[in-house]
Parts: C-alpha cells; sequence; structure tokens
C-alpha cells in the first residue's frame, strides 16, 4: 500500500512502526492494535463521527491532529487504505524535514 511511496521511511516511534513521508509522519500501526493516524487538526471533528475512531491521547492529553483508529475500521483493505490516504494526504501537505 505505503511502497511506491516516493520520500517514505519507516522508524519505530510511539511504541509501533511509523511510516513517514518526506520527515513527516502520517500512519503508525500502534502497538496499542489499529492505527495512530497524523490528521489535519480542522478535519478532526468530522473523522471522529466515524466509528472506532477517536482523538489520541498521550500522557493523559488530547492530542490535536492525531487520532486512533481502531482495528475494527480496518476489516478491508479499502478501509485501512482509506485511512493510510488520509494521514499520506496530510503529510504530503507539511513541509519536507
Amino acid at each position: 500500500m505505503l511502497h511506491d511511496e516516493i520520500g517514505l521511511r519507516e522508524q519505530r516511534m510511539f511504541g509501533g512502526l511509523a511510516f513517514l513521508v518526506d520527515g513527516n509522519m502520517a500512519v503508525s500501526a500502534s502497538s496499542q492494535g489499529g492505527l495512530l493516524l497524523h490528521i489535519d487538526p480542522a478535519r478532526a471533528q468530522d473523522l471522529v463521527e466515524e466509528p472506532h475512531v477517536r482523538r489520541a491521547e498521550m500522557r493523559g492529553r488530547i492530542m490535536d491532529g492525531w487520532l486512533r483508529i481502531g482495528a475494527e475500521a480496518l476489516q478491508t483493505d479499502d478501509e485501512l487504505r482509506a485511512w493510510v490516504t488520509e494521514g499520506v494526504t496530510y503529510a504530503r501537505s507539511l513541509p519536507i524535514k
């Protein structure tokens, strides 16, 4: 799914395996199951209305621009692809690091 992305790098982060595009994290396979997704904060309210999606919490604090996507929302390739695309699209909108 991500293998053709230009500028892709894998890195261990947040207790899972993260995928960065041009140095910006797009998505991470979470050690808690599901995905940790980096998104445009302006889209957060719309996206958390999806089933099994919630804002990410780190060290007791809600993180703006980060979502946890439960494994239940990733049952098909199309579902996974849609969430990964969301993260990659946002990562590509950021300045290259």
